[in-house]
């Protein structure tokens, strides 16, 4: 790549991420002056802005990066963590969803302090904060670093190794999009995500439309047949036991692991409850599990098209991708795409580091060390904290490279830790009254030392490997730890309830959000039935003769559910949600 393409390239990226931040910054002007403004966009987001934070939120470059290269190295089981998530985000919408936003917190640790004790709150904070600083934003950078490092081709432009270079890519990114977050709060984050979101959506379905075209040699429904009749096993996302996703774990390990994401972890959900109510908070929700259909095409299907195009020429699984963009992109894209890039880098690294910020001055520096602090103290220890949490991710984020069975798996192991304790602790401590405090926090630290030697222990110290997929282990640990939960509300049951109102004013329901999640649902299985054997991973032709009677049954059958909602539904779960806020949540005193 010559001097002048590289130059273009900046320029035209620099232009679109300019064009970005100045209408970010014309629609948050002097919005930012309370707590509230900072952290929670002064719970004012619309559905539209919602959805469009949540998706790139959620859609970032170690996803480009590490799905399409699961999909590469086998076939598009992958695509489950991404499809099925709409399970969760209508369990989110329709019943966890009223409750946040009529109790009104700010974070999930603020209602475990309520309904268990400040101990508990401080040690869901500090998994959060470890899976966080030392995972999930490294992966981030990580993931950026890479695909720049392959467009630019950097080791060779600065006639540096690729470790130096890789370190110098995720220095620059990482400072670059910390600047967004620190300075801009929750809202500049909300609006410049769904700007960077409508160019991810056109350069997710532009890069495969490229892929189909190489691959019928300029006729793109060649292509596509290409795909379809060689190899067609590559497009079967019914994974076995020896894929990266066995198609049972969905039903085992893999619906915790969803719900925790869409439902209680921070960095998400913190766009939900910055909703103006209840009705926009239900839209963003469910319409983002419709935006997460598309994830196939542009997060799997590359990968597809890049072995049929290299086949086993690229070594390392994570780079099917960026050589993909290298080859096909034309010149005149690059900018944009670079843009469009670092923006979804920028868009979970911003999301990140501001839900980490407001973990730490809501739930451990304010209520521990400064009960009386002002709103503009709040914001200044959150900036301070936010620089210092960004500097210890720069040093993390390349050691990644040195992950032997991609990004993908990596991120989803190590996210293991954190995620089903506190799906456990806040689902029975909603549900079951007398759980104690106790409870809660033994099945934290049951949790982390049973998890490790599960996953990696027993073949580290005794040499015994136990032969269970990490996402089963997910649903094993979830039965145990509820057992746990129920067995101290036996033996050691809390004796007085603390009643937490819900506001009825917040929660007026989306008269559409039944319906909608009915249509969901139908359009996952759609999805999978496409995905299968049934459908393009057909050995014997394009679909099977059993493909149409299914998809007219599916039809069907939604339709009649649809109808029941509008005819039946809306009014009982109406009913609910009063229910709901004419009778206090008992919630148990927090002390054991």
């Amino acid at each position: 790549m010559t001097f002048q393409q590289v130059l273009y390239i900046l320029v035209t990226g620099a232009l679109f991420m300019g064009l970005v931040a100045y209408v970010s910054y014309r629609m948050t002007k002097g919005k930012v002056e309370s707590a509230d403004d900072y952290f929670l966009a002064g719970r004012g987001l619309t559905g539209v802005f919602i959805a469009g934070s949540l998706l790139l939120t959620n859609l970032s470059a170690e996803q480009l990066i590490g799905l399409n290269g699961q999909s590469f190295a086998g076939n598009m089981s992958a695509m489950a963590w991404e499809v099925t998530a709409g399970i969760a985000a209508i369990i989110m919408a329709l019943f966890l969803l009223p409750r946040f936003l009529g109790i009104g917190i700010s974070t999930i640790p603020e209602f475990l302090s309520q309904r268990y004790d400040e101990d508990v709150r401080r040690l869901t904070v500090l998994l959060f904060l470890l899976g966080y600083m030392c995972v999930t934003i490294p992966s981030m950078l990580y993931s950026g670093g890479l695909a720049v490092l392959q467009l630019f081709d950097v080791p060779t432009l600065l006639g540096v190794s690729f470790e130096q270079s890789l370190w110098l890519v995720i220095w620059f990114i990482g400072i670059i999009g910390g600047i967004y977050a620190i300075f801009g709060g929750l809202r500049a984050v909300a609006v410049s995500d769904t700007l960077n979101g409508i160019g991810l959506i056109i350069i997710g379905f532009l890069v495969p439309t490229l892929g189909f075209l190489a691959l019928g040699d300029g006729n793109l429904l060649d292509g596509m047949k290409t795909i379809v009749t060689t190899n067609p096993e590559k497009l079967n996302a019914i994974g076995s036991a020896n894929d990266s996703v066995p198609f049972l774990s969905i039903f085992t390990g893999m619906i915790f692991a969803n719900l925790f994401y869409w439902a209680l972890n921070q960095y998400v959900i913190q766009r939900a409850l910055g909703a103006k109510n209840l009705a926009e908070g239900q839209k963003g929700v469910l319409f983002t599990g419709y935006l997460k259909l598309l994830v196939p095409i542009f997060m799997l299907l590359p990968g597809v098209i890049a072995f049929h195009l290299y086949g086993t020429n690229i070594e390392k699984v994570d780079l099917a991708y960026p050589s993909l963009i290298a080859e096909l992109l034309p010149m005149w894209l690059m900018g944009f795409f670079l843009a469009v890039l670092l923006g979804a880098v920028f868009s979970s690294f911003n999301s990140l580091l501001n839900s980490i910020a407001t973990l730490f001055v809501l739930d451990i520096y304010k209520p521990k060390f400064k009960p009386d602090a002002s709103d503009q103290d709040l914001i200044r220890v959150s900036k301070w904290f936010g620089t210092f949490v960004a500097l210890v991710s720069f040093f993390v984020a390349p050691n990644l490279m040195y992950a032997p069975d991609g990004l993908w798996d990596l991120i989803r192991r190590f996210t293991g830790f954190f995620n089903i304790p506190i799906l456990v602790i806040v689902l029975i401590g909603m549900l079951v009254k007398r759980v104690p405090p106790i409870a809660a926090k033994t099945v934290v630290f049951f949790h982390v030392i049973a998890y490790y030697f599960l996953v990696w222990g027993t073949k580290q110290w005794f040499g015994v490997e136990i032969g269970i997929n990490f996402i089963h282990i997910y649903g094993i640990l979830f039965v145990i730890e509820t057992g746990i939960m129920l067995v101290f509300a036996r033996v050691r049951p809390m004796l007085q309830a603390n009643p937490i109102r819900i506001e009825l004013g917040r929660i007026k329901p989306w008269r559409h959000a039944l319906s909608t999640s009915i249509l969901l649902v139908a359009s996952m299985v759609f999805v999978y039935l496409v995905f299968s054997p049934v459908g393009l991973a057909y050995a014997d032709g394009i679909v099977s003769g059993w493909f149409a009677p299914l998809a007219i049954g599916l039809v069907t059958l939604t339709t009649i559910l649809v109808w029941a909602s509008y005819r039946y539904g809306n009014s009982r779960y109406e009913r609910y949600l009063n229910k709901l806020s004419e009778e206090p949540a008992e919630i148990e005193e927090a002390s054991s």
